[in-house]
């Protein structure tokens, strides 16, 4: 079996003769343009034998890629009938391992890789990249596809209007960059916002172990954007350790923060001064 991953005709033609849809929830879309699928696989700087996962392969367009540079790919597909046709298009091949279902729920049990590829769907690309730092499954590199707001997102800096936990998260573990915005009429079907390519490489500290509080602080802070630091910050002690506004004062004067500030204005040096406070606070 062979399929032409540049026609949108073509791949719809396979769908319909083999009973196949295209879920909107599961966030589905080929990705028609040759050009752009090789500067992806470029962009990883994986080399034969290195072991990658591939997020989402669809009907194999990438996939196929990473397999003729020799690399060992470890698929996640959530649609029953991709998979089947996965499982046609690459039989035999040694290098060429498929896990089905739902990638939120499988990747803890596979075995980890130092790549990562993958076309990610809007509604679980924070989640699944969040979930990787904060359970330290790290990759090398990690090229991904994503809709260009969330791009923006895991990009920003402090001070700008996308500067987010997810920023933060993001940040605590990868040096992230922007690569090229995927127009909306490279994919089929074609989705109704534009894409962007992320590359993050790994942080030489990030398997430096944060406090255990790290990661729930940041995500406290920015829970009220419109709230100073100060008040966000004692909503995040328990009064059963003792006074919440208190606590907050102390921990941050003692991390020589403005409590007047928004979590926005903070560094991710600044979080984690914070958290390493409250650690040695006991609290």
């Amino acid at each position: 079996m062979e399929l032409n991953y540049n026609s949108a005709a073509e791949l719809r033609a396979f769908l319909d003769k083999n009973g196949l849809g295209m879920r909107k929830k599961f966030g589905q879309n080929f990705l028609l343009n040759p050009a752009v699928r090789e500067s992806l696989v470029r962009a990883l700087e994986a080399e034969a034998g290195d072991a990658v996962w591939e997020i989402g392969p669809g009907l194999g367009a990438m996939t196929s890629l990473l397999l003729e540079k020799g690399l060992a790919v470890r698929a996640f597909e959530l649609d029953a009938g991709f998979a089947r046709t996965l499982r046609e298009l690459f039989a035999g091949n040694a290098d060429f391992t498929l896990v089905e279902g739902d990638v939120l729920k499988t990747w803890t049990a596979e075995p980890p890789a130092p790549y990562l590829l993958g076309n990610l769907p809007y509604n679980i690309a924070a989640v699944l990249l969040a979930g990787f730092i904060e359970q330290g499954r790290f990759f090398k590199r990690i090229v991904v596809t994503v809709q260009r707001e969330v791009a923006l997102r895991m990009a920003a800096v402090p001070g700008s209007a996308d500067y987010s936990s997810f920023s933060v998260v993001c940040a605590s573990a990868y040096r992230v960059k922007l690569l090229m915005i995927i127009k909306s009429a490279s994919f089929y079907p074609r989705p109704n916002v534009d894409s962007q390519a992320v590359l993050l490489e790994l942080r030489e500290d990030a398997a430096h172990k944060r406090p255990a509080c790290f990661y729930p602080l940041v995500r406290r802070l920015f829970s009220s954007r419109r709230k100073t630091i100060k008040n966000n910050l004692t909503g995040f002690f328990s009064p059963e350790r003792g006074a919440p506004a208190a606590m907050a004062l102390e921990a941050l004067e003692k991390s020589a923060l403005d409590g007047n500030k928004r979590a926005e204005d903070l560094t991710l040096e600044d979080f984690a001064a914070l958290a390493k406070t409250i650690e040695d606070m006991g609290i």
